[in-house]
């Protein structure tokens, strides 16, 4: 049995679990208990605070675990990174009131910082020769400012929402972050296979990220210049058709260039155009 440590609640519980539920690994998420095992696959999930995943899982407590980049590297927990899983993208920023007139880093010297990271802001200050106070706070760091226990805020932003309503702009990005699986240094042989296991079909969810399925009838006298144009996997699928004059065309197609090559594909002639959602790719 493998044991994956998840954060509780927010955001990175939410695409964790979509995540699973993706990968066809169905965990209940209701009962919300400490300790909740898999219905299909041999895997616990143990629900945490997002602070203490790193040490769980470089502890042993936990195989394995899901969490913010940030918290990994503010932890420093001995624990080894297994992939990048690309949600939960967000940044650490330096940040001041908006009507500060701030031509550089240099602002910062003898400032106050209040922050929840502490051990990433003062390498960064350490690395920049910047001497500031730093004052550590847990939640609400961007209010610090605006009651006057601090000149400036470090910590974590997504949209720069909670930055503007609370009069502070950002300045200064020092780290970009996304959720990390990290892994247990000890971890024995049949939970590797079991970890492996997962790994293949979180890698078929994320392959077919973004990707669309096409089928379009093509005529032959133009095959040659529509499979030009399709920037597929390999080589699109060709199949007759009962017309001898015409064929059907199943490709792949990427999300960002979706419509640009569904338009030159109009021009030469591609008709009965279908296009279907894919859930996993396998390569």
């Amino acid at each position: 049995m493998l044991r994956i440590a998840v954060q509780s609640k927010g955001r990175l519980f939410d695409d964790t679990m979509q995540l699973l539920n993706e990968a066809d690994i169905k965990v209940s998420a209701s009962k919300r208990t400490l300790l909740v095992e898999s219905s299909n696959f041999p895997l616990e999930v143990l629900y945490l605070r997002d602070d203490d995943i790193p040490q769980s899982v470089a502890s042993g407590v936990a195989d394995i675990g899901v969490v913010g980049e940030n918290e990994f590297m503010e932890k420093g927990a001995e624990a080894d990174i297994i992939s990048r899983l690309g949600f939960s993208k967000c940044r650490l920023s330096l940040a001041i009131p908006k009507d500060i007139d701030y031509k550089g880093l240099e602002w910062f010297e003898g400032k106050t910082i209040a922050t929840s990271y502490p051990i990433i802001l003062k390498k960064f200050l350490e690395e920049h020769h910047i001497h500031a106070e730093i004052h550590v706070i847990t939640g609400s760091v961007e209010i610090s400012p605006g009651i006057g226990l601090a000149d400036a805020i470090f910590d974590i932003v997504s949209s720069g929402s909670t930055l503007v309503s609370n009069n502070l702009r950002e300045v200064e990005v020092v780290m970009k972050s996304e959720a990390l699986l990290i892994g247990h240094p000890g971890m024995t042989q049949e939970k590797k296979e079991l970890l492996s296991q997962m790994l293949f079909r979180f890698a078929a969810v994320r392959e077919a990220e973004d990707k669309k399925y096409v089928r379009m009838n093509a005529p032959k006298a133009r095959l040659q210049e529509i499979v030009n144009v399709l920037p597929g996997l390999k080589s699109p699928t060709i199949i007759p058709l009962a017309d001898e004059e015409w064929c059907s065309v199943h490709t792949v197609l990427d999300q960002k260039r979706f419509w640009e090559i569904i338009g030159q594909l109009k021009e030469l002639g591609a008709q009965g155009i279908l296009v279907t959602p894919i859930e996993k790719m396998i390569l």
